[in-house]
């Protein structure tokens, strides 16, 4: 293991944190399997199924923000206790009362996104209190942006392996289960408990105050988009040579490519600073997603698909870093719901414009999608600076390092 790596899980808390928090996470792989799994099961039919798995989508995009925003008010341990319970109890009942009518499926479907504990974010923001220096942070956010494609391999399996030994409301309800402890043992936590939010400024718009947080977050949406698009694209690209089971295969090989590239990304250093390796990673990403419009065969397809996920971690990582530093103060935790959010939609929105693609054009018409949103998002982070205008260093508050104290630590030394 890469001695940055090493250091950094030698850390007090490290792997307490990271372990609570990846498998506390599991359910936002587990969620649409599963609820797809059992409203199949209902006879509910694919298009109610689409509708409610949509609601969910949308519920988990615009309730992240803000229990992001209470998070910032009121800390992270109550409101991870009480969205987790909530969200919990709204997956039990759709498990245990099969047949309900859609106009009380879709408020408690809704419910159950909508309060998915933000726990991504409440790591993303207790991250200056478990490591306090910036190069090892990034190391840190690095390690989580890999990891996170781990949950999205391993989520799938969990429910495909309770669904056929029990039965499809078993893998809901495990599910529930999941994010309820998650939530709970994450929240436990000393440092966890010890985060304390910091005063704020008063305006509705929180971290969307911030221009450069509102660049980052729009590339962010291209970046949503691409992922979306490559998943239609795959599933194109599998039929078209007569093999649907290969469209897995290449979504794994994205991921195990995304991985890979957050894992060496934490191990090196790049002496940029921040928003200009920002720009460069989205760049490479872009770079990443245009060979794929030249449909080779499939050996060849597989590690284009590989390559196309290599700069995807080490961006999210980047961001991370860059988020922390510009968000105005006190509003962290939002900040970063904020980018889940807009990644969740984009992701959405990709989806949909590629199904549109492949009528028309097959494959060929979701990569160049693919590619055209990725090249977007790289132009557009040509506008991303590293500073937030006006701000000041600030002493680090109790529970954490303030946006504006971080932010005057913009070396070129960071660990990229």
């Amino acid at each position: 293991m890469p001695q940055s790596y090493t250091a950094l899980l030698r850390r007090p808390h490290v792997v307490a944190a990271l372990t609570a928090n990846i498998v506390g996470r599991l359910p936002n792989g587990m969620a649409v399997l599963a609820l797809t799994l059992l409203f199949r099961h209902q006879g509910v039919d694919f298009g109610v199924v689409g509708v409610l798995i949509a609601v969910y989508g949308v519920g988990t995009a615009v309730g992240g923000p803000v229990l992001g925003r209470l998070v910032d008010f009121y800390g992270q341990p109550l409101v991870l206790v009480c969205s987790g319970t909530a969200s919990a109890a709204a997956f039990v009942v759709l498990a245990l009362v099969p047949g309900a009518p859609l106009a009380a499926a879709v408020p408690v479907t809704a419910a159950a996104g909508a309060l998915t504990p933000p726990l991504e974010s409440c790591l993303r923001s207790i991250w200056p209190t478990l490591v306090a220096d910036e190069q090892q942070r990034e190391t840190a956010y690095s390690l989580d942006a890999a990891l996170q494609e781990v949950v999205f391999v391993a989520a799938p399996l969990v429910v495909m392996a309770v669904a056929a030994a029990f039965l499809p409301m078993h893998a809901v309800v495990a599910t529930a289960l999941i994010t309820v402890l998650g939530a709970g043992a994450f929240a436990a936590l000393r440092p966890v408990r010890r985060w304390r939010p910091v005063p704020r400024t008063a305006n509705w718009l929180g971290p969307l105050m911030e221009p450069q947080v509102r660049r980052i977050l729009v590339c962010f949406v291209f970046v949503g988009a691409a992922l979306g698009a490559l998943a239609v694209g795959a599933v194109a690209y599998a039929e078209e040579s007569g093999s649907r089971d290969l469209s897995g295969l290449l979504l794994s090989a994205n991921g195990l490519g995304a991985l890979v590239g957050g894992l060496a990304y934490g191990a090196v250093r790049v002496p940029l600073p921040a928003a200009e390796r920002f720009r460069i990673l989205l760049i490479g990403l872009a770079a990443g997603y245009l060979p794929l419009v030249l449909l080779p065969g499939v050996p060849w397809m597989i590690v284009l698909a590989a390559l196309s996920g290599v700069c995807l971690a080490p961006a999210l990582a980047c961001t991370f870093l860059l988020i922390g530093r510009l968000a105005p103060r006190g509003t962290t935790t939002e900040a970063f719901s904020w980018l889940v959010s807009v990644f969740t939609c984009g992701n959405a929105l990709g989806s949909a414009l590629a199904g549109a693609a492949a009528d028309r054009a097959g494959a060929f018409g979701t990569f160049v999608l693919a590619a055209t949103v990725t090249v977007a998002a790289a132009l557009l982070s040509l506008r991303v600076g590293g500073r937030r205008k006006g701000a000041e260093p600030a002493a680090a508050p109790a529970g954490g390092v303030s946006a504006a104290a971080a932010e005057s630590r913009d070396e070129p030394s960071s660990r990229g």
